[in-house]
């Protein structure tokens, strides 16, 4: 999943405005510029994964899905939030459009499967711009469907596009964005589905229970005299378990040393260190391996952790918008989940991620509810004198 990282890096910037963006960048890539670019969204994943992440329990974040989105809305966006969601995908420049270059590179695999698909949902009759229309399914291979998005109908057709490209493994998404809705005006989606089989598989009559700690005794897997990519960090060490044949794709099992943490390990991990494991791996020859079997489902609404890493503009008005839709709809709701399963066969993973877009809000209305116990004053404006002073506390009581 890590790998598939690269899927996602790049981001639009408005398709119909030629001084924002560069199309020369949505040239073929060379292996150092997709590396750079790589390594923005591998950033951008580990930013995100520390404020969801708290070393106590189970989760799991797609980096590719959520910055996919956000690169989907950076392609309609414009101003300070069009830069608020580029410094928050690590890119320089939010006319960086390499997304489809590298979305076409990283896909061209028959080692493992590895499908990323992405649709625009328009509600009604809220105008979508043509040139982010084109864009969209130029770079992102995005479908773009119309549908009343406040009627069931349209949430259960979201929600079968979503078990269609996770494989099944995740049972929509429309409940957890509010559908249906009749003040959501758009919903954009980014699902991900990867299936690898393991270099070297499991035995599966090997499996059996061990200890884990704080879990007692779970199904456990066994590797015997096999070799892999092994390094020693501090605090940690890293293994790296390939998938196919030519080991393309792989986990790396990040394992806190015993005198550790999890959470110590997740506050120093970062793309730099990540990158300098990766980068220091040797192969080693062990006597055994052991991986607990597991199966995880795991979902987070964002909204707030994406406000929190610099995502504002999007959330507050519609303004960055605009050429994404002249009605300059407003973010509303950014949802994640996500499935992975590990056993003696490989690793099956998929994960959507799906924001909710509404029009700007109406100016505040201006209210003075007398709704709770208050105190009052009858007076003579002339002369500045109190007639009456009293409290209310219980207005349907009788007068005595």
């Amino acid at each position: 999943m890590v790998a598939g990282a690269l899927l996602l890096t790049g981001c639009g910037g408005p398709p119909g405005d030629a001084g924002r963006v560069d199309q020369a960048l949505v040239a073929e890539l060379g292996p150092g510029e997709a590396a750079a670019v790589g390594q923005a969204v591998d950033a951008f994943g580990f930013d995100l994964f520390k404020k969801v992440a708290d070393g106590r329990t189970n989760t799991v974040t797609s980096p590719l899905s959520v910055a996919v989105l956000l690169a989907m809305l950076l392609a309609g966006a414009e101003g300070g939030t069009a830069d608020e969601i580029a410094r928050v995908l690590h890119l320089s420049d939010p006319r960086d459009v390499r997304a489809g270059a590298l979305l076409r590179e990283v896909a061209d695999t028959d080692d493992v499967t590895l499908s990323v698909a992405n649709s625009v949902w328009a509600g009604g009759d809220f105008p979508i711009e043509e040139d982010f229309q084109a864009y969209v399914r130029k770079t992102f291979g995005a479908s773009v469907e119309r549908g009343d998005l406040g009627s069931a109908d349209t949430a259960k057709r979201i929600d079968e596009w979503v078990d269609d490209n996770t494989n099944g493994l995740i049972k929509g998404i429309a409940e957890e964005l509010g559908l249906p809705s009749s003040t959501v005006v758009a919903v954009l989606l980014n699902a991900v589905y990867f299936l690898g089989e393991w270099s070297t598989p499991f035995d599966p009559t090997a499996t059996q229970p061990s200890t884990f700690a704080g879990a007692g005794a779970v199904p456990t897997m066994r590797l015997t005299d096999e070799t892999f990519g092994h390094v020693q960090r501090d605090g940690y060490r890293m293994l790296r378990m390939p998938y196919g044949e030519d080991g393309r794709y792989a986990m790396e099992i990040m394992l806190p040393d015993q005198d550790s943490s999890l959470p110590a390990l997740i506050g120093t991990l970062d793309a730099a260190e990540w990158t300098a494991a990766t980068g220091s791996l040797a192969e080693r020859n062990f006597d055994r391996v052991t991986l607990p079997r597991f199966e995880l489902r795991w979902k987070a609404e964002l909204t707030g952790v994406l406000q929190q890493m610099g995502i504002r503009s999007a959330f507050a008005s519609g303004e960055g918008f605009r050429p994404m839709s002249p009605a300059m709809p407003a973010l509303s709701k950014v949802v994640h989940k996500t499935y992975i399963r590990v056993d003696e066969k490989g690793t099956e993973a998929a994960a959507v991620t799906g924001g909710a877009m509404v029009l700007s809000a109406p100016a505040q209305e201006e209210l003075f509810l007398v709704d709770r116990p208050f105190a009052f004053t009858v007076s003579d404006r002339r002369t500045g004198t109190i007639l009456f002073l009293g409290a209310v506390t219980d207005p349907a009581a009788a007068a005595g």
